[in-house]
């Protein structure tokens, strides 16, 4: 069979880490490095802002000081630490780089399971703290630009070989990683370098910078988003980019860290949202076997909800937004209400707008009536469809129409309502979108025609 090497350099502008199998030589993978052909670059951006977490030491993690892999004594100060799937260089202290290997660990069990494949070999990663720890010459060429920029490189080497059909075959893949120690920095990394070695290619650019970007802002304990503040003010106050733009091909890494807020909000909405998550994981696994798929392919015929989605997403998302959570109902079917008709729902304080089964034509009138209690977590009491003194907790309404929105308007406790446009009527309880997962509690609304 004929074999090939192609390297890949994926690197991280403010993140970064470095991999490479545990036991394999530094100089033979360095050699191999310079003599690869076939080279593309991965970068990934972001602020130099970080959001603090808190983490478990991995106990199994054990300092190693003497000697790196290529057998030679490693630099005064940059200690070796070790856990089950992670190995990590770094002038880091003891304490927090167990708390590092923790992180990972924790993040490579969630992303292992989504892809439904356990992680095959070592990861290795260089994790830079003080630059001036380390000597002269101990950070490789490739990477020495992208650690002064505060930044990562993750550094990527695949070999192909043909089979009698004449078909390329990846045979083996391995990542080596530089990152600076910032949060995030290292979990963006990692996730490059899992789906590398595990798959031997990363997808395109769209989707391998925005499914790492998911890796530098996962968070253990919650699952709300949690993104740099200066990703998040750009994201609220930009022009929508449109979705085939986002998803364009021919796009390089490391273009600019603002690109990357585009394919993080794409991929998040993507992963999270129950009316698109199962159609997203095929679309990755088969861009990642380099399988003729895209994302218009997979999400053409729904291009109308998933557009409607992703201008709703933008609007309303902030720190703690819940995607799965404010997932439209596209199913449910709505009627008008003719004659003695009634139609009833139950709406549940933890999730956003939800149908009514109502459709109502200009000028219908309909009356109502809600009953039961739901808790808000800020004020620890529960209160009912009226909402509290402020109006927080109040049941109101919206119609869909044409994939629009009309404004909100208050419903409350009981009532009628008189239509203002043509549409399909959708009910919640009132509280700030990113505040809405710690509400409890449903109220009963029963809907039928006004005399």
């Amino acid at each position: 069979m004929n074999c090939g090497q192609s390297l890949l350099i994926i690197g991280t502008i403010a993140d970064g880490h470095f991999r490479d199998q545990r036991k394999q030589t530094m100089s033979d993978f360095h050699r191999a490095l310079v003599v690869c052909l076939g080279l593309c670059v991965f970068l990934t951006f972001k602020p130099a802002e970080s959001l603090s977490q808190s983490s478990k030491n991995v106990t199994k993690a054990k300092p190693n000081p003497k000697i790196n892999d290529t057998g030679d004594e490693l630099p005064r100060g940059i200690h070796e630490y070790s856990s089950k799937n992670f190995v990590i260089r770094t002038d880091l202290s003891a304490d927090a780089s167990k708390e590092l290997l923790s992180r990972l660990e924790k993040m490579l069990v969630r992303v292992s399971k989504y892809y439904g494949k356990p992680n095959s070999q070592i990861i290795e990663m260089n994790v830079v703290h003080d630059k001036k720890r380390w000597p002269p010459g101990s950070i490789p060429d490739e990477a020495i630009n992208s650690i002064l920029n505060d930044a990562g490189i993750t550094l990527s080497l695949t070999l192909t070989q043909h089979n009698g059909l004449g078909e390329k075959q990846i045979a083996a893949a391995k990542s080596i990683v530089w990152a600076v120690s910032e949060r995030g920095v290292p979990q963006h990394e990692a996730v490059h370098a899992y789906c590398h070695q595990n798959f031997g290619r990363t997808g395109p650019t769209w989707y391998a910078e925005g499914m790492a970007e998911l890796g530098q802002y996962w968070r253990e304990t919650n699952d709300g988003i949690q993104i740099h503040d200066e990703v998040m003010k750009y994201l609220k106050n930009s022009q929508p980019k449109d979705l085939l733009e986002i998803t364009a091909p021919g796009q390089q890494t490391g273009d600019n860290w603002r690109n990357y807020a585009w394919r993080w909000a794409l991929c998040h909405l993507l992963s999270t949202n129950p009316n698109y998550a199962p159609r997203f994981k095929p679309l990755g696994m088969g861009l990642m076997n380099d399988h003729r798929t895209s994302f218009e392919d997979v999400y053409g015929p729904m291009s109308k909800e998933i557009s409607f989605e992703y201008l709703f997403f933008l609007k309303h998302m902030n720190q703690g937004y819940r995607s799965d959570l404010c997932a439209w109902d596209w199913k449910t079917k709505s009627q008008r209400l003719r004659g003695t008709a009634t139609a009833q729902v139950k709406v549940a304080a933890n999730r956003g707008w939800q149908a009514s089964r109502v459709m109502v034509k200009e000028g219908d009138k309909i009356s109502y009536s809600a009953t039961g209690e739901w808790e808000l977590a800020k004020s620890n009491s529960k209160v009912g469809p009226d909402g509290d003194e402020a109006g927080r907790g109040r049941l109101e309404g919206v119609l869909f129409t044409d994939y629009r929105l009309s404004e909100p308007f208050d419903l409350g406790s009981s009532g009628e309502y008189e239509a203002q446009m043509d549409g399909n009527l959708f009910v919640r309880c009132r509280d700030d979108w990113c505040e809405i997962a710690d509400n409890q509690g449903a109220v009963t609304v029963k809907f039928k025609s006004a005399p």
